[in-house]
């Protein structure tokens, strides 16, 4: 039950996820929503137009509760770009696994949101190309890395990992050894990225 004052958008999310954690994204409702803010579903919906809405909502900014940690972690200069996509990508891993394990009512609706393609998930998963795409420009202009499009290098690199990632690998995340798992595949794909002049 809100505590008085006019109604707005954090208010709403804010509900949203303790009816989701409490209720699960396939029995969760915005009459369930209207009811835990103390006013009627009609409220809510005049500040998200659908449940859709209201669900993409919630998980940006669910979603983005990691990404300052990361964008850190991909726009620090003073790591090296081989060591800076390494702890990149096992800071990606850790910050979804955390997210499945502590919270998976949350976590449940976002994979929705993957399976029907929402906006949501896909400026998430922009914004993570972003931050990858920025390391490995820096591995290219340092010459660390092969000369190539840094784009196309993200997005292969991104593909490549998806085990460690992707909402559909959750199971995966918890196996015994998985960091090291990770690891080996960085060693691989960095192997691969390196500039045929320059060694480790």
């Amino acid at each position: 039950m809100r505590a008085g004052g006019p109604l707005d958008a954090e208010m709403i999310l804010s509900a949203t996820e303790d009816v989701l954690r409490r209720h699960g994204p396939a029995k969760a409702t915005v009459v369930d929503v209207g009811r835990a803010l103390g006013v009627s579903h009609a409220a809510v919906y005049k500040h998200f137009p659908s449940k859709t809405a209201l669900r993409e909502a919630v998980s940006r900014r669910w979603l983005n509760q990691d990404r300052d940690a990361l964008a850190a972690i991909a726009g620090d200069s003073e790591i090296p770009p081989r060591q800076r996509l390494r702890s990149w990508l096992a800071a990606l891993l850790a910050a979804k696994r955390a997210k499945a394990h502590d919270d998976p009512e949350l976590f449940a609706a976002y994979r929705i949101l993957v399976t029907e393609n929402s906006d949501a998930a896909a400026e998430h998963v922009a914004d993570l190309l972003r931050q990858l795409q920025g390391i490995l420009a820096d591995g290219v202009t340092s010459a660390v890395f092969r000369d190539a499009d840094p784009a196309a290098l993200a997005l292969a690199v991104f593909s490549a990992t998806t085990r460690f990632h992707h909402p559909a690998h959750t199971g995966d995340w918890q196996t015994p050894g998985v960091e090291d798992e990770l690891d080996a595949v960085c060693t691989l794909l960095i192997d691969g990225l390196g500039h045929p002049d320059v060694h480790p």
